[in-house]
C-alpha cells in the first residue's frame, strides 16, 4: 500500500484594497494549503473558505485537516473524503492535491490549450464601495481592454448604481462591453422584480442570484417572468447529491449557473452541475471563489478543459497583497499561463 505523508499551512491573504459585497467588506480571507507526498513528489491544494458562504465554516475546519494529516495512505484518504459532504472546500483542496501529486510538472494538473500559451477570456470585476470608487475601477477595467464587466450591486443606493452601468453603456454598446451584474441574493423579494425591470434598460448580459438563497417559489418566478436573464450562485452551494441538484435546476428553471468548485466540492461534483445544465439546455460559467493563486491555477486549467465560450470569472488572482508567486496573468482581459515562476504558500 502507498504510503503517502499529508501536511497542512495556514495563510491569511490580505487584500490590496477591501473588497466589498452586499455580505459586507472583506480586508483579508482563510486559505489553508494542503500537501501530499508519495515518495519524492508532492503535491499541493488549496482549501480556500469565505466567511458566512463557505459550508465549511459551520464545521471545525482546523480539527478536520489535523484529522486529514493523519492519514498514511490513499485508501484512508479515500474513505476520509467520503466524509466531507459539508466540507467542500477540504474535498477540493484534497482532488488538487491528488491531481498535482500525479502530474508531469508540478502544477500542470490538466493538459490544454491553457497551459500552452492560449488566454481564457475573463470578467472583470467591480467591487462595491462608494460611487467615486466603482466608477474608478470601471474606468480602469476599460483602459485594459475588458470586453466583459460585472459589478457587485445591492450595496449602495439603486440609483447610484443604475448611474454607473449607464455610464458604461453611454460609451459602449452590448456588442463592445457585456456588462453582469452580481446581487449577491441583496434584493428584497417585494422589490426584486421592478429592480431587474429598470436593470433591463442597459441592455445587460446577466443577474447573479437577485435574491436570497432557498425563496424557491419567489427566485422560479423571478426566472419565469423577469426581463433579465437569472444565474444561479449561492443557490447551488446546499445542493450535496444528485437528487437535490436536479430538483433546484426543475424547480428554478434559471438561465445560468455559476460553478465555484471551492464551494461545490472540486472538480468532479462542479462536472455534475454541467451534466445537469446541458440536460436543462442551461448555460454556465466558472468562477474562482477568492483562491490564492494555487486554486485559481487548478480552477483556471480545468476550466480550460470543458470547452466553454463563455467569459469566466477567473480575475481574482491580483486582489491579494500576499498571493503567491506564479505564472498566471491577466492582459487585455484574458488570463494567462505564462512564463514566471511558482512560489512557496509555505513561505510568509
Amino acid at each position: 500500500m502507498q504510503e503517502i505523508t499529508i501536511r497542512s499551512h495556514y495563510r491569511q491573504l490580505e487584500f490590496h484594497k477591501p473588497a466589498g459585497t452586499s455580505r459586507g467588506t472583506l480586508h483579508h480571507k482563510d486559505s489553508w494549503f494542503i500537501t501530499i507526498a508519495e515518495n519524492d513528489r508532492t503535491g499541493i491544494g488549496e482549501c480556500s473558505v469565505l466567511p458566512d458562504l463557505s459550508p465549511d465554516y459551520a464545521g471545525d475546519i482546523v480539527s478536520k485537516l489535523e484529522d486529514l494529516c493523519l492519514l498514511s495512505n490513499y485508501a484512508a484518504l479515500d474513505e476520509f473524503i467520503l466524509g466531507l459532504t459539508d466540507y467542500p472546500a477540504i474535498r477540493f483542496a484534497i482532488e488538487m492535491a491528488k491531481r498535482d501529486v500525479c502530474s508531469i510538472e508540478p502544477r500542470k494538473l490538466f493538459e490544454s490549450s491553457f497551459i500552452s500559451g492560449e488566454g481564457i477570456p475573463i470578467n472583470g470585476l467591480v467591487w462595491m464601495g462608494d460611487r467615486t470608487y466603482m466608477y474608478d475601477q470601471i474606468k480602469d477595467l476599460i483602459s485594459r481592454e475588458f470586453s466583459c464587466i460585472k459589478l457587485k450591486i445591492a450595496a449602495i443606493d439603486f440609483d447610484e448604481e443604475l448611474e454607473l452601468i449607464k455610464y458604461i453603456r453611454s460609451q459602449f454598446n452590448r456588442n463592445d462591453i457585456e456588462i453582469r451584474v452580481d446581487a449577491n441574493g441583496g434584493f428584497e423579494v417585494e422589490t426584486a422584480m421592478e429592480k431587474l425591470k429598470r436593470l433591463s434598460d442597459y441592455e445587460l448580459h446577466s443577474i447573479e442570484q437577485p435574491i436570497a438563497v432557498d425563496q424557491y417559489e419567489q427566485m422560479s418566478a423571478l426566472c419565469a417572468h423577469a426581463p433579465l436573464d437569472i444565474a444561479l450562485d449561492e443557490e447551488l452551494i446546499k445542493s450535496r447529491n444528485l437528487i437535490e441538484k436536479e430538483a433546484l435546476l426543475a424547480t428554478i428553471k434559471p438561465v445560468y449557473l455559476i460553478l465555484k468548485p471551492s464551494l461545490l466540492g472540486g472538480f468532479a461534483a462542479s462536472e455534475e452541475w454541467i451534466r445537469l445544465a446541458d440536460k436543462y439546455d442551461l448555460n454556465w460559467w466558472v468562477t474562482s471563489a477568492l483562491e490564492a493563486n494555487i486554486g485559481l491555477n487548478a480552477i483556471a486549467q480545468w476550466t480550460a478543459t470543458l470547452g466553454s465560450t463563455m467569459k469566466q470569472g477567473l480575475g481574482t488572482g491580483s486582489l491579494f497583497s500576499n498571493n503567491i508567486p506564479s505564472p498566471l496573468q491577466v492582459d487585455k482581459g484574458q488570463l494567462f499561463y505564462g512564463r514566471g515562476h511558482w512560489g512557496s504558500p509555505f513561505d510568509s
